[in-house]
């Protein structure tokens, strides 16, 4: 016992200068936020984020990695308020998966504002309501989230980073497991515990709701019923985790992409995303993408929808690594507008990483 009074008294130490430390770092990062102001730069900087994080991935510790994300995201978060407070939209409600998304980038420092749709969030940044705005925009099981392109078609909004979520529904409930009798979620999550639910709970009456969310704010007010939502949703609404990770498929990841007015810096990390419509004739896609072919630019996605504006016309979206600030993406962008009817750059961002 002598010798662990000396070890916490010695934590106690760090601890003393840790505190001094994070105070000396709020003071300066309030400094930073008068330069800012006067220069009219917002308080969130991704690109200045992402190299922070990327010193903490580089960097032995006796702490878990994530674990140091997760002290570092609330460290920025509460410096960040200190310069401007950040008003975030996103997809709600309260709970959801984007919000948990939102959580994961901006902190709990953040305003956060839950929107009834994909078009309400990019609205709320419109209107200067808010400074951000997080949607889904592709989930690893069900593919892209038209919604989310569809809204890039008229919106002058950029996109600013992107975070992937790793998918983990849990059983939410106040009663235990042989209690249960009947089952909200969304019909998405609902799917994907299909054979969970057939294994464990093949009595349960399932009753679909509009969003997991939703399913455990019911759930809230029956005593034998359960939910299928996030961790997030479990906390906020005060319900016990019954059981972890009983989706079907044990690794699925959904895609959210943090839109703004503003633009981000480049990191040497970047991906940058267009979107285009084309000339109706033999060959003119591969037209499009063999400028980027010819420069070695890595593509990551592409995907087509619908322009609505003429029968079997099409939009075309891409991803490519690179920033539109580099001199050969900037040359390799030019070419692919010579041969596009239209062509739009929707922002070049820091790379998200898949943990």
């Amino acid at each position: 016992m002598r010798k662990i009074r000396e070890l916490r008294r010695e934590i106690d130490g760090i601890d003393q200068q840790m505190l001094e430390l994070l105070d000396r770092r709020g003071r300066l990062a309030s400094l930073i936020g008068e330069i800012k102001r006067e220069r009219e730069l917002t308080a969130f900087s991704p690109e200045r984020e992402s190299e922070i994080f990327s010193r903490i991935n580089d960097r032995d510790s006796s702490i878990p990695r994530e674990g140091l994300k997760a002290i570092y995201r609330e460290i920025i978060s509460a410096c960040r308020r200190l310069q401007e407070p950040v008003k975030v939209s996103y997809l709600g409600p309260e709970g959801s998966f984007t919000h948990q998304a939102a959580n994961q980038r901006f902190g709990s420092q953040a305003e956060y504002k839950a929107m009834e749709s994909i078009e309400d969030v990019f609205s709320e940044i419109d209107k200067g309501r808010c400074d951000y705005g997080v949607v889904p925009v592709e989930s690893s099981l069900e593919g892209m989230v038209t919604g989310t392109l569809d809204m890039f078609i008229e919106s002058s909004n950029k996109i600013n980073g992107e975070i992937f979520l790793p998918v983990s529904h849990c059983l939410l409930s106040r009663a235990d497991m042989d209690s249960i009798r009947v089952i909200y979620s969304h019909p998405q999550a609902i799917a994907q515990c299909r054979s969970w639910i057939r294994r464990n709970l093949p009595n349960a009456e399932i009753r679909e709701t509009s969003s997991t969310s939703e399913a455990a704010r019911v759930v809230v007010k029956e005593e034998t019923s359960a939910a299928i939502a996030s961790s997030m949703a479990a906390s906020i609404y005060n319900l016990g985790i019954v059981e972890e990770n009983i989706q079907d498929k044990g690794e699925s990841y959904t895609r959210f992409l943090i839109i703004s007015k503003k633009t981000a810096g480049k990191t040497g990390r970047d991906k940058t995303s267009i979107m285009f419509s084309i000339k109706d004739r033999v060959g003119a896609l591969y037209e499009i993408l063999k400028p980027l072919a010819a420069e070695g630019i890595n593509l990551t996605k592409i995907e087509s929808r619908p322009s609505k504006k003429g029968l079997w016309d099409y939009y075309f979206f891409v991803d490519f690594e690179g920033h539109e600030d580099e001199p050969r993406v900037g040359k390799t962008l030019g070419e692919v507008k010579e041969n596009c009817v239209f062509l739009k750059v929707l922002g070049s961002y820091p790379r998200g990483e898949q943990v």
